[in-house]
């Protein structure tokens, strides 16, 4: 078999193969197997008929069609792999010569990653803004404690902000009562719009039994974008009343005896929040240095699958809530469906970018992915999407995604490791040690630009004791799924370069 590989440009080449017809005999045989299954001939037994007597049957170009169609896949897979080719997505075929017992001749054009030449990477800094924790910080996170201990009481006046009402809502258009804007005896907060437009002003001033009626346009549904008529009738007012913030409310809603060890408490906190967002901003401003320093080339056909795939998959959960791009982009605040696709465009343009110079680095400093790294990172994910390990694997092998999810592992591995070897200082000058929440900045050092996850949940921030036995289960699975992602991972590579 001969290859020759032509560059097109930075990011596609075109393979020109030739195979002679000596190599074809895995595919006659396995396209006369299958065909000796499908063809009766009077005379011969089911699956007994000869090779010439196929071809005859058949016609010799309907077997030759099949053979190029069952090589050609193995053929441009083996030349990949042996002239180390990191192509990206699937090629366009050719085939330019078909010489019957003599030789097969076909191109392949395909979007590969482009070389890239990596600035320096000794000596890197970044510079983050201070930690600096308020009081009205405090303040606000000791409100929402006391929101957690509030008591609701029934008042004899009407509703203003801030106050729970129990509600009946009748929604029409026209004469048509809406069944899905029709409810009873719901619980609301007056002024937290998380229901519809227009309710909090309905609302506001009316007493027990007291009506009211408005507009509102229709997010969603069969008549999403038209206007409802709704009706709204306050059945019960009641008012929260706050715990009064002294120590025996420190001492019911906490582990502290004063409210002054809870308010240290809750400093503390928010300045391991913030050195998280600390580690955060160091890793985006870190991205983005590398990307300023680096010319990478972006291939558009990459570009352009991924923003059609977007496009269908929004498209497809916006049908299925029943609203259409206008309405969307009206909730959004996007000019168009032009500078709503214009965005998306750069976004994603970023993100390729963004994971090319992680590859490159990665491949620069020889950074491999083990059972360890894997294993990590399914117990991570897992836990984020609320998930056991065992299922969150299921799910990357289902969907196909196990060759990506250890591409992602590795560029983790790759951007974590150059993040601990910058130097990082705070507005102030100080140097910011990130030690102190190392699991955490590993994860926060994702292969981005991603949307950063709330920093305030204190959940996925806070530091958790955990008993070793209680968590071994589940340590086991991962680990084991992380064997098979990397065995998965091999066999997927090879699979996404077949035609």
């Amino acid at each position: 078999m001969k290859s020759t590989i032509e560059e097109l440009g930075p990011t596609r080449v075109r393979m020109a193969i030739e195979v002679p017809w000596g190599d074809l005999d895995h595919a006659f045989g396995e396209v006369y197997k299958e065909l000796k299954t499908q063809v009766r001939v009077p005379g011969f037994r089911p699956g007994k008929v000869p090779n010439r007597i196929l071809d005859q049957r058949i016609g010799r170009p309907v077997v030759l069609e099949q053979v190029v169609q069952h090589a050609i896949p193995e053929v441009y897979s083996e030349v990949v792999r042996e002239n180390q080719v990191r192509v990206l997505g699937q090629p366009d075929i050719e085939v330019t010569r078909l010489d019957d017992n003599d030789t097969l001749a076909f191109t392949a054009e395909v979007d590969v990653a482009p070389k890239i030449d990596l600035p320096a990477l000794e000596d890197l800094s970044v510079t983050v803004d201070d930690v600096e924790v308020t009081d009205e910080e405090i303040d606000q996170q000791v409100t929402v404690m006391r929101e957690r201990f509030a008591m609701l009481t029934g008042v004899e006046r009407a509703a203003q902000d801030g106050d729970f009402v129990s509600i009946d809502l009748e929604a029409r258009v026209g004469d048509e009562v809406l069944e899905d804007g029709t409810t009873s005896g719901m619980s609301y907060e007056v002024g937290s719009g998380s229901i519809m437009e227009g309710l909090d002003d309905a609302v506001r001033g009316l007493s027990a039994d007291e009506s009211a009626t408005f507009e509102t346009p229709l997010q969603q549904g069969p008549h999403a974008g038209e206007q409802a008529q709704v009706t709204v009738t306050v059945r019960s007012v009641k008012a929260k009343e706050l715990p009064e913030l002294d120590d025996e409310f420190a001492s019911t809603a906490s582990e502290f005896d004063t409210l002054e060890e809870l308010r240290d408490d809750v400093r503390t906190r928010l300045s391991r929040v913030k050195v998280m967002q600390q580690g955060a901003q160091a890793r985006d401003k870190l991205v983005e240095h590398l990307l300023e320093a680096t010319e990478v080339p972006i291939p558009e056909g990459l570009v352009d699958r991924e923003l059609e795939y977007r496009d269908q998959a929004l498209g497809n959960e916006l049908t299925n809530a029943g609203m259409d791009w206008d309405t969307f982009l009206s909730m959004s605040g996007t000019e168009s469906r032009e500078a709503y696709t214009a965005e998306q465009r750069k976004n994603i343009e970023e993100a390729v970018r963004t994971q090319f110079v992680l590859d490159a680095i990665a491949d620069a400093r020889e950074i491999t992915v083990d059972n360890d790294d894997l294993s990590a990172q399914i117990m991570a994910q897992a836990s984020r999407n609320r998930m056991s390990p065992e299922q969150y694997a299921q799910q990357l092998q289902q969907g196909g995604n196990i060759a990506e999810f250890v591409a992602d592992v590795r560029r983790t591995k790759a951007l974590a490791q150059l993040l601990e070897q910058t130097t990082i200082t705070d507005a102030s000058g100080n140097v910011v040690d990130l030690e102190s929440v190392r699991p955490q900045t590993v994860r926060a050092a994702e292969a981005a630009p991603a949307a950063d996850e709330s920093a305030t949940d204190e959940s996925a921030t806070a530091p958790t004791d955990v008993d070793s036995d209680d968590e071994a289960p589940d340590a086991e699975v991962a680990d084991a799924v992380a064997v098979e992602a990397v065995e998965g991972a091999t066999e997927d590579t090879e699979d996404v370069t077949k035609a």
